[in-house]
């Protein structure tokens, strides 16, 4: 492993040099701790093999840390032009290990970054703004398996709730369906608000994503959307209620076993797959 040395400044003094600050409407807050950036890195090895993906690097902390750690090759898209100047001292201290990429993260083609028979993964204190659009295209991805083989992520905490939910609470929604249908999931640690800076209103969740090689058929990601909004839409009413709208849908509940009288919270990830598959395939008749 390449320690950070005397060459690359403490990032505190390259914030302060260049009059970086975050922004609450790109959903910033960023981790200037070395032992908490350094954690997050260690528990997404090993590297071997793998491109990194870290999206909202900002100053770098995190950047610095996944290479310090022995990532290979790392590539950072920051959105912030601001941040360019910071993530340019890491690159030119790591020579040939870091890649940035000044892109919107929801617009950018992600299997073209990648070197023909390079793994990803992405490592990211994702930005609260985008995390969750984020998370759902990159689950979406076609054809599957995906371009990455392992996801490490940081959202607020109420957000990875939803992920890792299961069936019969609150927190238990579209999000956990399509999340779990798709990959293991599961929660590696939590942060409070002071561990970022500026600290946030919440604390956050470091959740890991390790996809199935082969998900439960659902008759496409769209369609599995397509049932999750119309159930959990409405979730105080029965299903034969909330998804009366939906063609074909109520008939296809007795099909696989669902009792119509049962509310959206009370289904599992494998109910709605089966039902979305039920559905599909009664459209293609």
């Amino acid at each position: 492993m390449q320690s950070e040395g005397t060459s690359l400044p403490p990032l505190r003094e390259v914030i302060r040099a260049l009059g970086l600050s975050a922004k609450k409407s790109l959903g910033q807050n960023f981790i200037l701790d070395l032992n908490l950036t350094g954690r997050i890195a260690r528990t997404a090895r090993p590297f071997a093999g793998a491109t990194i993906i870290e999206v909202g690097p900002g100053p770098g902390g995190l950047t610095r840390a996944l290479l310090s750690e022995g990532a290979e090759s790392v590539i950072a898209v920051e959105k912030d032009a601001r941040f360019l100047p910071a993530l340019a001292m890491i690159a030119q201290h790591f020579p040939g290990r870091l890649t940035i990429i000044e892109a919107d993260a929801l617009h950018v083609d992600w299997r073209a970054l990648l070197a023909q028979g390079r793994t990803a993964r992405i490592i990211a204190n994702l930005p609260y703004s985008v995390a969750t659009p984020l998370l759902t295209g990159w689950l979406k991805t076609e054809p599957w398996p995906p371009w990455w083989d392992r996801m490490v992520l940081m959202f607020q905490r109420e957000v990875a709730e939803r992920i890792v939910a299961m069936p019969g609470g609150k927190a238990y929604g579209r999000l956990a369906v399509l999340s779990q249908w798709r990959a293991e999931v599961r929660t590696l640690f939590h942060l409070p608000p002071r561990a970022f800076t500026p600290p946030p209103k919440v604390a956050s969740t470091l959740v890991e994503f390790t996809p199935r090689p082969h998900p439960l058929p659902t008759g496409g990601a769209a369609m599995l959307e397509a049932v999750t909004a119309a159930a959990f839409g409405q979730r105080r009413k029965m299903l034969r209620a909330s998804l009366k709208g939906l063609p074909h849908a109520v008939e296809c509940l007795e099909a696989v076993g669902i009792d119509p009288a049962s509310r959206a919270e009370q289904i599992s990830v494998a109910g709605f797959c089966a039902l979305a598959e039920a559905i599909a395939r009664h459209r293609a008749k």
